[in-house]
């Protein structure tokens, strides 16, 4: 494990610019790439209605509004850094959805929730920050109820060591990570206790999608990401675009799905 983990000093890692940036690449709520149709395609399959969600590494909120407001879920937000909270409770009142949506700051460990106490756990792009994975797979289960489902999408790795390109892309975007292959995913949630465990490769979709957002970068929302950001800081998330877009087409960055049911 010691290899997968960039460890970054600061606890708090997304700063204000690169909420901006992200919010508008993928668009405002979000931290991760799809928006609302990649929320959507998380759950498929699941009934969320007046069901109680929890929305792991819930950010600014966007993915809990889709699952409040149109999947009709009740959702708990948690995330470990308090300005993004505060940011993800601004968009809830916005959204007039205070009723239907609660977010917490938290601290990392064990989950703050009674066992059994909730139906759906919905994670994206979050795990990648967790280094004890194992433990965290055994909490989720924990605190689901019987025949509950994790729903996750995640950054994964391949099975090669990291490359230069790819310890380069780490620099550049400043993050702890802590990368784990698909197939590891799935490993680990059957030894949590899993079954009908489902793992979905998504690095062909995402590939073809993020060099339309470099494309992009480089002509549409250039002068929008100036404004927002200023030019020197423009000139760096684009290069942390090219980076990624290297990674991606080297298949170290592999992006995925995957899901479990605690049995009944």
């Amino acid at each position: 494990m010691a290899e997968d983990a960039e460890q970054v000093a600061h606890q708090d890692e997304y700063d204000d610019g690169m909420v901006k940036l992200l919010e508008l690449v993928w668009g405002k709520g979000f931290l991760s790439p799809g928006g609302s149709d990649n929320v959507k395609e998380i759950v498929t399959g699941l009934d969320l209605a007046d069901k109680l969600v929890l929305d792991i590494g819930c950010g600014v909120g966007g993915p809990a509004l889709v699952l409040a407001g149109e999947l009709g879920a009740r959702v708990i937000g948690f995330d470990i850094e308090a300005p993004l909270i505060a940011r993800a409770q601004a968009n809830a009142r916005e959204a007039g959805l205070e009723e239907r949506v609660e977010f917490r700051r938290v601290d990392p460990g064990p989950l703050p929730l009674e066992d059994a106490s909730i139906d759906t756990v919905f994670t994206c792009g979050c795990f990648i920050h967790v280094d004890d994975k194992p433990a965290m797979f055994r909490e989720v289960y924990r605190v689901l109820r019987p025949g509950g489902a994790l729903a996750c999408y995640d950054w994964m790795k391949g099975d090669e060591p990291y490359s230069a390109d790819m310890r380069y892309w780490f620099k550049m975007e400043g993050l702890t990570y802590a990368m784990e292959t698909l197939e590891t995913y799935g490993r680990l949630l059957e030894e949590a206790g899993f079954t009908e465990v489902e793992m979905h490769d998504d690095s062909q979709a995402y590939r073809d999608l993020a060099h339309r957002e470099y494309k992009s970068m480089q002509g549409p929302l250039k002068a929008r990401m100036i404004e927002l950001l200023g030019q020197e800081q423009q000139e760096y998330y684009l290069e942390n675009w090219r980076a990624s877009v290297i990674v991606l087409d080297r298949g170290e960055l592999k992006p995925g799905f995957c899901r479990g049911i605690k049995s009944a």
